[in-house]
């Protein structure tokens, strides 16, 4: 499997070269090993932005594609696309026949009813707008996630963790964050409207904490020039008032290590009770009182 578009940085891993591998490593074993892409968000942004981009079944192996609609396809959530490149791909086994209503209806999604409007919303979008709309929404979205990108480099407080080729997001961490963290300038933003998610990296990576900023169609160049103003606010506050924010630092600490504290006491004092219980119960079992 690989992924068009990280969660975690939107970055667009390279199935082509996957593909290329694969091949090489099928011949050797005799396997016969296909690719699914995971596309949920990249599906509906490479084949506008990147269209010379090779992920999909122009690549021999790739058998499957998912993609999320309710994410860059422009519709509310709840509607997602998987689709196999000849129906032989797709294995029997995971096709359930129903009988309904005295005729014998296929079907591989796990719910089997559910209403229709999130496919009417996706046709309408895809009708609509067509191959130039989407184009157009897409590159917006890359040109609005390049303002905010060119705003934060700006400011020479920012590490740009993201790529410029991938899902039009920008995540980024401090470069220094010895006195302040990434999760601090988070929790301020929240007073600015912004709900701007901090987490660490995976495995092998944790020590790097990065904010995210996700660029979809409703997020305008205005907006992302606004947001970069309220994050200069957010760096003047914390280098301003470092004692108000190191003190509740600290306070947090201190009731952590308080609790840890009371837990260790209540825990001593148990096996206190089970030791001096158990030692009776020896001493009554020797006096032949048991």
């Amino acid at each position: 499997a690989a992924i068009l578009g990280s969660t975690l940085n939107g970055e667009f891993e390279d199935v082509k070269l996957l593909n290329d591998l694969l091949v090489e490593k099928n011949k050797e074993t005799g396997w016969d090993t296909p690719i699914h892409v995971d596309a949920a968000s990249g599906g509906f942004i490479a084949p506008f932005i990147y269209p010379e981009l090779e992920w999909d079944f122009r690549l021999p192996l790739v058998k499957s594609i998912n993609v999320s609609g309710h994410k860059y396809g422009l519709v509310y959530a709840g509607i997602g696309w998987v689709v196999w490149r000849n129906k032989e791909d797709l294995p029997e086994e995971l096709i359930f026949h129903i009988n309904y209503l005295g005729a014998d209806q296929p079907t591989f999604t796990l719910n089997f009813s559910k209403g229709s409007s999130q496919v009417i919303a996706q046709y309408y979008q895809l009708i609509r707008l067509g191959y130039e709309g989407y184009k157009n929404v897409m590159e917006n979205c890359r040109d609005n996630m390049m303002v905010l990108k060119q705003g934060l480099e700006n400011t020479g407080k920012f590490n740009i963790v993201s790529k410029d080729n991938g899902v039009p997001l920008v995540a980024f961490s401090l470069k220094d964050n010895s006195s302040h963290k990434e999760f601090e300038v988070s929790e301020m933003l929240r007073r600015f409207g912004w709900i701007v998610p901090a987490y660490t990296m995976p495995p092998d990576a944790q020590h790097v904490t990065v904010l995210r900023v996700v660029i979809r169609e409703d997020f305008s160049r205005t907006l992302a020039e606004r947001l970069v103003l309220d994050i200069e606010k957010v760096l003047h506050e914390l280098e301003t008032l470092p004692c108000r924010i190191s003190t509740k630092i600290v306070l947090a600490n201190e009731e952590k290590e308080a609790a840890a504290n009371k837990e260790k006491r209540d825990l001593e004092k148990t096996r206190e009770i089970t030791t001096a219980w158990r030692k009776f119960v020896m001493q009554r079992k020797m006096n032949g009182v048991c």
